[in-house]
């Protein structure tokens, strides 16, 4: 019980250093989404005909969400412009939620609509919070991160 009662002490005094590696995970996973959508074109292409017959918004999504996803998966992942990068791609996950709402009732094998609102609450939370320790917005900036005091249980 003693190792769990250290863990979660560490979690407390570190938040920080955890919302890091969400972050970065959320970058990686942002990158190879946007890699994918990159190499399977035909995929991009089907959430784009749910979109209807406007020829705009397909070819203007298309051109956006690649290199959107690439760039600022990196900029996330690296920690670098963390806002910025992380409010860039928010409009692009509302958009995934939006699309795959209408089959949000329908019980079937899809985790489309769940993936991208827990992926855009995770923004919202990089957002909120910013880079921490482990981000190279942190090294250049060199401001301090204070680890928050752990109250006493008795």
């Amino acid at each position: 019980m003693n190792n769990l009662d250290h863990a979660r002490t560490w979690i407390k005094t570190h938040a920080d250093m955890v919302i890091d590696a969400m972050r970065i995970y959320l970058g990686i996973g942002l990158v190879w989404k946007g890699l994918y959508f990159m190499l399977h074109r035909d995929e991009l292409a089907n959430v784009m005909d749910q979109l209807g017959n406007s020829w705009f918004i397909p070819l203007a999504l298309a051109h956006y969400v690649v290199p959107m996803h690439i760039i600022g998966g990196t900029a996330l992942a690296l920690g670098l412009l963390t806002r910025v990068a992380a409010l860039t791609q928010i409009p692009i996950l509302l958009g995934a939620a939006l699309v795959n709402l209408p089959r949000a009732m329908y019980f079937g094998p899809r985790q489309n609509l769940e993936f991208a609102v827990l992926v855009l609450f995770l923004l919202c939370l990089v957002f909120a919070y910013g880079a921490g320790r482990l981000s190279m917005d942190y090294a250049l900036t060199k401001k301090t991160i204070e680890p928050h005091p752990v109250p006493s249980t008795i």
